[in-house]
């Protein structure tokens, strides 16, 4: 893992304009009012799945430290509660998506940015790879 490069990317994010439709750019995913980026993937097989989630989850934790000085402390935000609520409501992107993907995340309004950052494993589905995400965005966590 580059800790560097994945900071400078959540940097640049943080002021980069966001499109007007869905779709993929050389960031990731994106649409109105955000930005996902995978800041690492990996093609693990089951063997190693648990090993390899457990290894980005040190990722996004070292991630947390570097960027908690900057813009404060933050529990980690519970991303079961929103995959639970898109039964019954519109949960708008990224979150909805965030939340099929990832469990947990950690969440920080990215001081004099007018932008939300998120950093999280996405581990939920057991047929797709381990990756570890970056979202900024405009829209306000649900």
């Amino acid at each position: 893992m580059n800790i560097a490069r994945h900071i400078a990317r959540i940097d640049e994010l943080c002021f980069r304009p966001f499109p007007a439709e869905h779709g993929s750019s050389d960031v990731g995913d994106e649409g109105p009012g955000y930005h996902v980026v995978v800041l690492e993937r990996s093609q693990s097989d089951c063997g190693t799945r648990a090993a390899t989630v457990e290894q980005y989850e040190k990722y996004r934790d070292a991630l947390y430290e570097l960027l908690e000085p900057r813009w404060g402390e933050t529990d980690p935000l519970n991303l079961q509660t929103t995959v639970l609520r898109t039964a019954r409501e519109e949960i708008p992107e990224p979150w909805a998506s965030l939340s099929a993907r990832a469990r947990v995340a950690y969440l920080w309004e990215a001081e004099g940015t007018g932008r939300w950052v998120a950093v999280a494993v996405a581990d939920r589905d057991n047929t797709d790879d381990v990756q570890l995400l970056a979202v900024v965005t405009d829209i306000d966590p649900p």
